[in-house]
């Protein structure tokens, strides 16, 4: 987990050029001790901050600190609205402690009469549970959440089908060809907007170039060894987005990624 120490170091360097943080990447923030803590020092410092989380941890003195913390966003993944559905991909998850933590969260920000963060139910649309999606937009009204986003699902191995794809085709990223084989719905155009605009620093410091790179397989650095700058400006950084402008389809990371086409939908 990133410690306290080297994001605070980190957040004085690049504070005076960053406007947006989001303190999550392939895993659960709040199991991070110190997480609400660093969320705090980003806030303090003018930085919009968003986090997305599975809502378990959210007990009353958790979600208090999250508001005190000044946390201007938080998306809370609600992929069912019954368990049965819910555990279907969120496995070993819980839908009453989701519940229970949106409504110490929405209780708590009226009693301290706090605007933030402001409450996302996230719902990612997959075959088995594209049928309530009415249901997520009336769990959303009675719990008193400010926003629900319908979000398409990456799927790996996607080639051959899958049995999280929907039924309705506007929910998937991905459409099927004539010889019964899935493409990705976006055409792979040699540029990404992400290059020049943000990156992904990970729990033990190294940046790589966007969240598609969920292994870290294309390290441009190591926060703590070099300064963020540095790293931004480097040698290996200019390589990496020249091979995007070159030929996007090549890089491994790149031959699932949705940009350039919708991710998020609508019911």
């Amino acid at each position: 987990m990133l410690e306290k120490n080297h994001f605070e170091k980190l957040i004085k360097e690049i504070s005076p050029d960053l406007a947006y943080l989001t303190f999550y990447f392939q895993g659960e923030p709040y199991l991070n001790p110190g997480f609400l803590d660093m969320v705090s020092v980003a806030a303090r410092q003018g930085i919009y901050t968003s986090t997305s989380t599975n809502a378990h941890y959210l007990k009353e003195d958790i979600a208090r600190k999250t508001i005190e913390s000044g946390l201007h966003r938080i998306i809370i993944s609600l992929d069912g609205t019954t368990q049965e559905t819910y555990e279907k991909y969120r496995i070993g998850g819980d839908l009453d402690k989701v519940i229970e933590g949106t409504k110490n969260l929405v209780r708590l920000k009226k009693e301290m009469n706090s605007v933030t963060p402001h409450i996302i139910f996230q719902f990612l649309v997959v075959r088995h549970n594209e049928h309530q999606i009415a249901d997520v937009y009336k769990m959303a009204e009675e719990l008193g959440v400010d926003e629900v986003k319908l979000k398409t699902a990456q799927i790996y191995d996607f080639e051959n089908g899958s049995d999280l794809m929907p039924v309705q085709d506007k929910y998937s990223r991905y459409a099927r060809k004539k010889d019964g084989t899935f493409r990705i719905k976006n055409p792979l155009l040699n540029h990404c907007w992400q290059m020049w605009h943000s990156c992904v620093v990970t729990w033990d410091g190294k940046v790589v170039p966007c969240c598609f790179d969920k292994d870290a397989q294309h390290s441009l650095g190591q926060t703590g060894q070099a300064s963020f700058g540095s790293i931004w400006k480097s040698p290996e950084y200019h390589r990496f987005r020249a091979s995007v402008l070159k030929s996007r389809n090549e890089i491994d990371i790149c031959t699932n990624c949705t940009e350039g086409t919708t991710v998020w939908a609508t019911a």
